[in-house]
């Protein structure tokens, strides 16, 4: 099956709608990022906080999501926006993703609510320089904007892996996702691409609630664990990271959610898989 056709029936299954379920969304042809590992040279590297937010594209007129869904914020928050296209990041702070996720898919914006987002911008897609490049560009080009809530994400210098590893441990310490690395040489490229990598101490992926297990002991009548399915058909459990409040009302079958894991057993089954979040939005297939 077509990659995008399995996207949008991906879409249809799931319990909660897109932001804009009558819009043919097409999404956005973006560069992706891999992950960071041994072996990267990191002084050929910009290295940025990995903001867990929902990334937005601006394409010089409109606002997006990765599904290429339009975002419906009030229109006050881009009007004065450069006519040029920018990726970002919507984002509340650290650890309010499901908030900022409430309000991109809401239909209705709620005003007060969007004068505590911003817009992070990382990275300026037309245009044909070096990401080093780039990074002055955004500097120049936010700050003559003048608009508080549209912001270039903090890009520094890589040094070493070693410093690399301690601002990667003070990141998470303080609430955060992870880091980002930029290759400053690298132009900007549709896909998957080994010039941007990120860096979480966990991996995490998406999968289908197939079915719950009952608590046991202190979570008896309360859920155990919930049954996923990956894309491929691998099936497992989630058994951690719930809330009390999570297991006594647990995320519906069919319900789409993020895991975080730490690698894959020689059978392909995720290492120490524990529940992250419910996924409202899913992640369109890579573009070809």
């Amino acid at each position: 099956m077509n990659l995008r056709i399995a996207w949008l029936l991906l879409c249809l299954l799931s319990p909660v709608s897109p932001p804009s379920a009558a819009t043919d969304a097409t999404p956005p042809r973006l560069m992706l990022a891999t992950s960071y590992g041994a072996g990267v040279e990191v002084s050929d590297y910009w290295v940025s906080e990995k903001l867990d937010g929902v990334r937005g594209h601006w394409d010089g007129h409109a606002l997006r999501t990765r599904g290429g869904y339009p975002v419906n914020a009030p229109a006050w928050f881009t009007r004065g926006w450069p006519k040029v296209p920018m990726d970002g990041e919507l984002w509340l702070g650290r650890g309010r993703f499901d908030e900022v996720s409430g309000l991109v898919r809401a239909l209705a914006p709620a005003d007060e609510r969007w004068r505590q987002v911003r817009f992070m911008v990382f990275d300026l897609p037309g245009d044909g320089g070096p990401f080093e490049a780039r990074v002055m560009r955004m500097r120049t080009l936010l700050a003559a904007a003048g608009i508080a809530w549209l912001q270039p994400v903090a890009q520094q210098p890589g040094t070493d892996a070693a410093s690399l590893d301690e601002r990667l441990d003070a990141v998470v310490a303080a609430g955060g996702e992870g880091l980002m690395l930029h290759h400053r040489d690298a132009r900007y490229r549709v896909g998957r691409s080994d010039d941007l990598l990120k860096y979480k101490p966990y991996e995490d992926a998406e999968a289908r609630v197939v079915g719950h297990t009952a608590g046991r002991g202190k979570y008896a009548g309360m859920l155990g664990a919930l049954v996923v399915e990956r894309a491929d058909g691998l099936r497992f459990r989630l058994g951690s990271g719930f809330t009390d409040a999570q297991r006594a009302d647990p995320p519906a079958l069919g319900t789409y959610v993020t895991y975080r894991y730490n690698g894959l057993t020689p059978n392909g089954v995720p290492r120490f898989a524990r529940f992250l979040r419910v996924r409202h939005l899913l992640p369109p297939p890579d573009p070809e």
